[in-house]
């Protein structure tokens, strides 16, 4: 039974694929399949199979691509789905576009779903954009009288104007999706479902597209699913959200949560550290001065190595004075990948040079909107001007930066430059 408020309802959704050959691969099996059926029983073959964790060797030739899939969709909401590559994202969509069906569980919906799921699906290379139009329309569902009556401000929407009567195999991959974005959102669906397309386009077009689909959802009450790798393209579109893992739902709730969940949950699979702890006896240093740990947490002080660029980074480090020192300072730079140092710092512009025996705590942070898309290595140093080092320049712990967000606009590539300051401009 579903509320009058929610349009969409996914129960227990699971969707099982055999590897290597299509089917099942004998015909033993094939017929232990049609003996269960017959006998109203349940597939032999769903009590096996193993979880989707696309980097590890199976001991099953079944996988679950997704399994226990349950959520709700209320009308007029806009629900991010993320995860990583392999987590089942776009099998889910696909299911819920009808273009596979599901091997365990229901799907109920209101209304019409229209979908855009891969770059130009259902276009004709050799036809025209125009006509590819009326084609792609037809696939979704609209009448040609539909069609006809919005095709003026489909093209005026793609920016496709010039070329609309050439084939669409001479268009870039970028014309192409703005296309079938355009016929998609006109289509006026009560669901509309987004797979990743938005990545093709460039930073006009997405921002565009955004737009568009934030009066779908907002203007019109129109409900959107929003699959997405880039997080702040997720968080300024989406209201709610969902995180798939391995086929399964890691994590439900505010898109805020969700995007945090995701972060967290990827820094785990990362080559880059979040945290490095060390023995005295193996720690970095001298005999006056070891480092004991260094940690890089957000604002809450969770441990993460994954920041979105409007986030401040903490960097914890722990250190241990072996011997009393004077004029002793610790000094801190951060690299970009092309080993560009974007800055330098050093304790003894804060704090008194002289210092003993004992165990310090240094936390330096960097503000939010200052970096640019991009991984960065930390690097300390300590000494004493003109007498020792205490420890040499040392790469303890690398990060990285999420997509860039300024002022509400979502941009897909790197802003040139070593950095991406937030930066206010006046004007009279």
């Amino acid at each position: 039974m579903m509320h009058s408020n929610v349009i969409l309802k996914v129960e227990g959704i699971g969707k099982q694929y055999r590897l290597g050959l299509v089917g099942t691969g004998t015909i033993t099996q094939d017929l232990n399949r049609w003996w269960s059926r017959v006998r109203g029983k349940e597939d032999p073959y769903l009590k096996i199979g193993d979880t989707n964790i696309r980097s590890e060797q199976g001991s099953s030739n079944y996988v679950w691509a997704l399994q226990n899939i349950n959520f709700e969709v209320n009308q007029g909401e806009v629900l991010g789905i993320i995860g990583k590559n392999g987590a089942g994202k776009s099998t889910l969509l696909k299911i819920l576009s009808r273009v596979t069906a599901p091997t365990l569980g229901t799907i109920k919906s209101k209304g019409r779903i229209a979908s855009l799921l891969e770059v130009g699906t259902g276009f004709h290379p050799e036809m025209t954009g125009r006509e590819n139009i009326y084609l792609n329309g037809a696939i979704l569902g609209m009448t040609k009288a539909e069609i006809s009556r919005k095709i003026d401000e489909i093209i005026d929407f793609s920016g496709c104007l010039r070329y609309i009567d050439t084939p669409v195999k001479r268009y870039s991959s970028g014309m192409t999706v703005r296309l079938a974005f355009a016929v998609a959102a006109h289509l006026e669906p009560d669901i509309l479902v987004i797979d990743e397309v938005l990545a093709v386009g460039d930073a006009e077009f997405q921002k565009k597209a955004i737009g568009k689909m934030q009066d779908i959802s907002k203007g019109q009450g129109r409900t959107v699913l929003f699959v997405s790798h880039n997080m702040a393209s997720v968080k300024q579109l989406c209201d709610r959200g969902i995180v798939l893992k391995d086929g399964k739902v890691l994590f439900s709730g505010g898109i805020e949560d969700c995007v945090e969940e995701y972060l967290n949950e990827h820094d785990e699979s990362t080559e880059h550290r979040a945290q490095v702890v060390w023995s005295e006896n193996e720690a970095p240093g001298s005999e006056d001065f070891i480092l004991l740990g260094v940690k890089t947490t957000n604002h809450k002080g969770q441990i993460k190595s994954i920041f979105l660029n409007n986030e401040s980074v903490h960097i914890c480090i722990e250190t241990k004075l072996l011997s009393d020192l004077n004029n002793m300072r610790l000094n801190f730079k951060l690299y970009n990948s092309n080993e560009i140092i974007v800055f330098s710092t050093s304790s003894h512009q804060f704090e008194a040079v002289n210092k003993r025996v004992g165990i310090y705590n240094y936390e330096i942070v960097i503000p939010p909107n200052l970096l640019n898309h991009d991984t960065y290595k930390i690097a300390l140093q300590a000494g004493m001007p003109g007498i020792k080092q205490i420890l040499f320049s040392t790469k303890v712990l690398n990060f990285s930066i999420e997509k860039i967000t300024s002022s509400g606009t979502t941009y897909s590539t790197v802003l040139p430059g070593v950095i991406a300051p937030n930066i206010t401009w006046n004007i009279r």
